[in-house]
C-alpha cells in the first residue's frame, strides 16, 4: 500500500523553494526551529496559566473594593465625598461623580494583554452587577472605569501598576534576550565549521580544476579534519603518480620513437628506383601514421602534464589555433572578443581546441571557432558545415581509439575531452548553425 505523503504536494514544494540551501542556514534552522518552539511553549506556559491566575486575582480584588465603595456610597449618600476621599486615600482609586451624564459604551483595548481586559470585565460583572464601561487610551497611567450608580456616573482611575506585573514584561525580555543570545553563540559557532568545509571544497573545486594548491591545513569538526587530511594524502599521491607517469613516458617516447628513427633512415637510404618506389613512400606514409598513432597515444596518456594554470587571454589563443590551421589549408573563422580571460594550462587547452579544429576542417569546408562569456564561465563553439554525427553516437566518439566521422586515430575528441574536464570545464557535441558539428566547450571561469 502506498504511503501518502505527510503535506500536500503543493505545500512541501512551497516549504522546500523556502528553505536554506547552503549548510550554514539549515544548520541555524535546525537550531532555531526548536529553540523558537521551547521559547514559545514556555510563555504560553507562563503566560496562560501563572498570568491567568495573577491577573485574575488582580482584577478580583479591584472589582471587590469598588463593589465596597460603590456599596457604601448608595446606602449612605450623605457621606459619598466621605467615602470618594477614603477610597482616594487608602485604596489609590480616585474617584469623581459626573451627574446626568449617560454611560459611554466601552472603547480602546489593553493592547495586547486582552487576557487582563477579559479577567477585569468578567470580576466586574460578578462583582458589581451594573454595566460598566472602560477606557485604556484616555490615561496612560490608569484605566478609567465609568460605572452608573442612581442618577449619575461615577468615573474610577484604576491605576495601572494594580492590574499590571513587572515580571511578566521581565519574562518575556529573558525569554527574546536569551533566544537571540543563543542564536547568535551558535550563528558563530556553525559559521567556523561551515567556514572549514567551504575551504575544503574550495581546494577541492581547485585542484579537480588541476590548480597547484598548497596542501589544506586541517580545521573545524573532526570529521572535517579528517576529511581535509584526507584530501591532502590523495592530493600528494595523485601528484606523485602523475610525476612517476610522465617520467615513464619519457622513457616510452624515446624507446618507441628510437626505432621508428632508424626506419626512416634505413628507407632514406634504400635505392630507389621503378620497382621499389611505390613501396617506399607506402613504408614511409606508414611510418609517418604509426609516428602519429604514438603522439597521439601519449598526448592523452599525458594530458594535461605539468604545465602550470595561468590567466590567459582567450582571442590570441584562438587565433594562434586557426592560424595553424589554416596553414594547412583550412578556412577557419574566429569570433572572439578582446579581454576575455580565464586561468589555463595555455598550451594543453590550445591543443584540445586544436583537435576540435582539426576534426572540423577534415570533414568541412569552413569552420567558425567563437568565444562568449557567460554567467560565471566562457563557452566556446567550433563549427563545421560537413557532414555532422548522429545523435546516438555523439557520446561514443569521446572514447579513446573511437573515429566519429571516419579517418585518424580516434584520440582527439578523447583528449580535447580530457583537457577541459582537466579544467572544470565539458564538452556537448550538438548540431551547428551551419549544417555540420557543433563542439561546445564550457569551462568555468
Amino acid at each position: 500500500m502506498a504511503r501518502r505523503p505527510v503535506f500536500p504536494t503543493g505545500l512541501a514544494q512551497a516549504l522546500k523553494r523556502m528553505m536554506p540551501r547552503g549548510l550554514l542556514g539549515r544548520s541555524l534552522l535546525i537550531v532555531l526551529v526548536p529553540l523558537v518552539v521551547v521559547q514559545a511553549v514556555a510563555l504560553q506556559v507562563f503566560y496562560g496559566t501563572h498570568m491567568s491566575i495573577v491577573s485574575r486575582r488582580l482584577s478580583a480584588a479591584i472589582a471587590g473594593e469598588l463593589a465596597l465603595v460603590i456599596d457604601g456610597m448608595e446606602r449612605y449618600p450623605a457621606d459619598r465625598a466621605h467615602i470618594m476621599a477614603a477610597a482616594a486615600e487608602r485604596l489609590e482609586l480616585p474617584m469623581r461623580v459626573v451627574p446626568g451624564i449617560a454611560l459611554e459604551p466601552q472603547h480602546g483595548r489593553p493592547p495586547p494583554l486582552e487576557l487582563l481586559e477579559r479577567s477585569l470585565v468578567v470580576a466586574l460583572d460578578e462583582r458589581l452587577r451594573r454595566p460598566v464601561a472602560l477606557d485604556w487610551q484616555s490615561d496612560s497611567t490608569a484605566v478609567v472605569l465609568r460605572v452608573a450608580i442612581n442618577d449619575a456616573l461615577l468615573e474610577v482611575d484604576v491605576p495601572r501598576k494594580r492590574l499590571f506585573v513587572g515580571t511578566l514584561y521581565l519574562f518575556v525580555l529573558w525569554l527574546v534576550g536569551s533566544a537571540l543570545l543563543l542564536f547568535a553563540i551558535a550563528a558563530l559557532f556553525m559559521r567556523n565549521q561551515v567556514r572549514s568545509i567551504r575551504r575544503l571544497g574550495s581546494a577541492m573545486d581547485a585542484f579537480g580544476r588541476g590548480h597547484d594548491t598548497a596542501a589544506l591545513r586541517p580545521s573545524g569538526a573532526t570529521e572535517v579534519r579528517q576529511a581535509a587530511a584526507a584530501f591532502n594524502v590523495m592530493q600528494d599521491r595523485v601528484r606523485r603518480f602523475l610525476a612517476q607517469r610522465t617520467q615513464m613516458l619519457a622513457g616510452v617516447s624515446h624507446d618507441l620513437r628510437t626505432p621508428l628513427t632508424r626506419m626512416r633512415l634505413g628507407l632514406a637510404v634504400m635505392k630507389s628506383d621503378e620497382a621499389n618506389r611505390q613501396d617506399i613512400a607506402d613504408l614511409t606514409a606508414d611510418l609517418e601514421e604509426m609516428d602519429r598513432m604514438i603522439g597521439g597515444y601519449l598526448a592523452f596518456v599525458r594530458g594535461v602534464g605539468a604545465e602550470k594554470a595561468e590567466q590567459t587571454e582567450l582571442a590570441p589563443l584562438l587565433d594562434e589555433v586557426a592560424r595553424r590551421a589554416r596553414r594547412a589549408g583550412a578556412e577557419v573563422t574566429v569570433e572572439c572578443a578582446p579581454g576575455i580571460a580565464l586561468p589555463l594550462r595555455a598550451e594543453a587547452f590550445g591543443r584540445a581546441v586544436t583537435n576540435l579544429v582539426d576534426n572540423a576542417r577534415r570533414h568541412g569546408r569552413h569552420v567558425v571557432v567563437a568565444a562568449r562569456q557567460q554567467a560565471g564561465a566562457v563557452g566556446i563553439t567550433v563549427d563545421d558545415d560537413g557532414p555532422g554525427i548522429a545523435p546516438e553516437r555523439r557520446d561514443d566518439v569521446f572514447r579513446a581509439f573511437e573515429s566519429g566521422k571516419g579517418g585518424g586515430t580516434g584520440l582527439g575528441l578523447t583528449i580535447a575531452l580530457d583537457v577541459v574536464r582537466a579544467h572544470g570545464g565539458d564538452i556537448a557535441l550538438e548540431d551547428s548553425p551551419q549544417g555540420g558539428l557543433r563542439a561546445r566547450i564550457t569551462v568555468p571561469t
